[in-house]
Parts: C-alpha cells; structure tokens; sequence
C-alpha cells in the first residue's frame, strides 16, 4: 500500500499538469511556436532576466543561513546555496520533494540536524506567504479594475451579489456560515486529522516566533524582499521578448506574477498546467491576444524551468567536489 501511495503521489501531480498543458495546447501549431522563438522573440531580454532567477535562489540560501544559526546550526555558505539549487530541480521530478532535499543535503555534507533544518524551512514558507498575501491585497486594490473585467467577462456581477441581499439576509449569512465553522470544528475534533493540523498550525506559528532570535533582523528582511523582487524581475523582463507584452505596463507585470505564484500552489512539476493557465487568463483580459499568450507562458516557462535544471546541475557537480565534515563546526 504504502508503494501504491508512493506511486500516485509522483505520478498524479506529472498527469494533472500533463492534463491541463494538453488541453491548452491541443491542436496548436508547433511549427509557428519554433518560428515565435526563431525569429519574432528578443533572446537579449530573456538572457538579462537570469540573473535574477539565479539570484532570487541565492538570496534564499543567504537567508536559510541565517535562520538556522539561532537553532545552533553554522552550514557552509556554498553549501546551503547548493542545497537550494538542488532543491528546486529535485521539485520538478517531484512536487515539494525540495524541501526535504535541501535538508538532507544540509544533514548529509555539514551535519546540520534534519529536524531543525525542516522546522526553518516551515519558518520561510510561513513568511513568503504572508508577504504573497500582502502584495497580492496591494495588487488588488491597484489593478480592481480588471478583476472587475474578469468577473463582467464571466458573467459575475459583484454589485448584484453584494447588493442582492437586504440587512436580514446578510445577518442570517453571516449566522449561517458561523454555524458552519462551528459544526466543522466539532466533527473535526473527533477525527486524528484535527490534532495533526492543529499541530502544524501551531509549529509554524512557533517557527514565525522564533524569527525574534534572529541576529540581524533587518538583514533578513531584506533577504526577503530581494527573494521576491528577484523573483519579479527574473519574469517581469520576460515582457520585454515579445512585441505582444512589451507594451503591458508595470500593473500587468504585478498581476499575473501573483496570480502565477498562487497557481503554483497546486502540485505539479514548477508549477506547469495550472501556472500557463492562470498567466494566460490574466494576459487575455489585458487585450494580450489568445493564441500569443499561449506563445507567451509556454516558451516563459520552459525556458526559466531549463534555468532550474542547469542550477541543479551545477549543484550536484558542486556537491560531488564538496568534503562532507565529519564535525560539526
């Protein structure tokens, strides 16, 4: 059983994105996509928005680094830098296998403990994704007028859903949905699985608190920021390849950044299926035309995933020349 579970959970996330990538691209002329690269792309843009790629890994690892010293562990620079790259071509074989990569490398060449290497890597989950849902709020606000076209588009109209209720329809609403939680929360209480989210709720929520021994805190959220604006810039300059999304604007860039980080929550490989569908939705409603957002999010992805494993690459030649210590330092 256990081998079956194993099985599905490598293979399920390869088939969903498999999935959606054949259903976007089904019938698409190959040929014309090999002339959009050939002939009608900017490579020099593509080349400059590398550097930030390998940056935004690099500025993780600086961060890891530190994190892990309030728990009394000093890995190498090289090392934890490595680790990373690794980890994120070891996620697209498996889908959140990096991070328990990155700790076991940590583990295997500097002795760095696995459990306290794993509890730091929930720390940096758990701040990324406060810091994607602030800028996600801030996006919002700023670009409300084409989720407004998205929601016309789609035939959903928020001023009759928020205006269609009277004040007693939106108490009983509210009543309503409090007694769902509520019921929720007591059938939850009588499973084993409530003890387990409420266990890892509570570690992260431990993890967020320990950032207080961090040595230097500015410093560390400035690792944060670079991470995310690197991250930024490594897909913002992309625009700048085709004539189609030259011209887009900043607001565009922000938009299907955080719609495409969001995306990849889902598990597949970097994200493919559910990140070209989510960025092609998005450009589409910014007048991008159908078929050359389809160009647009296939050859971005594929080139930047290309990106990914060239680093992993790297890291497990890398890795290979490095003495593993026998003490910790």
């Amino acid at each position: 059983m256990k081998i079956k579970s194993i099985i599905l959970k490598i293979l399920m996330p390869l088939v969903l994105g498999a999935a959606i990538l054949y259903w976007m691209y089904r019938g698409e002329n190959w040929q014309q996509i090999r002339h959009v690269m050939t002939h009608e792309m900017d490579w020099t843009w593509m080349l400059l928005s590398f550097p930030f790629g390998i940056l935004a890994q690099m500025f993780r690892g600086w961060r890891w680094r530190q994190t892990l010293e309030p728990v009394g562990e000093k890995p190498r620079t090289h090392v934890c830098l490595n680790a990373i790259f690794l980890s994120y071509a070891a996620s697209l074989l498996i889908p959140r296998v990096g991070e328990f990569t990155r700790c076991g490398v940590l583990n295997r060449y500097d002795q760095v403990s696995f459990p306290k290497a794993l509890g730091t890597v929930v720390t940096e989950r758990a701040i990324d994704s406060l810091l994607v849902l602030g800028i996600t709020a801030i996006v919002i606000l700023l670009e409300m007028s084409t989720f407004g076209t998205f929601f016309r588009q789609t035939g959903t109209n928020l001023h009759d859903i928020l205006y269609g209720f009277s004040w007693a329809g939106y108490f009983v609403a509210v009543v309503c949905a409090l007694a769902i939680i509520i019921l929720l929360h007591l059938l939850l209480r009588k499973l084993s699985i409530y003890n387990k989210v409420k266990a890892t709720i509570g570690g992260i929520w431990q993890g967020v608190i320990s950032l207080k021994d961090v040595r230097n805190i500015p410093l560390f959220v400035c690792f944060t920021l670079a991470i995310w604006l690197s991250y930024f810039l490594h897909y913002y300059l992309t625009f700048f390849c085709f004539d189609f999304t030259a011209n887009l604007g900043l607001g565009c860039a922000l938009v299907t950044f955080i719609v495409g980080s969001i995306a990849v929550i889902v598990p597949t490989p970097n994200g493919a299926g559910p990140w070209h569908f989510a960025v092609k939705t998005m450009l589409i409603l910014y007048g991008v035309v159908d078929t050359n957002a389809l160009y647009f999010v296939l050859i971005v992805h594929t080139v930047q995933t290309m990106l990914v494993v060239l680093l992993g690459i790297y890291a497990w030649v890398a890795l290979n020349f490095t003495k593993q210590l026998t003490l910790k330092q």
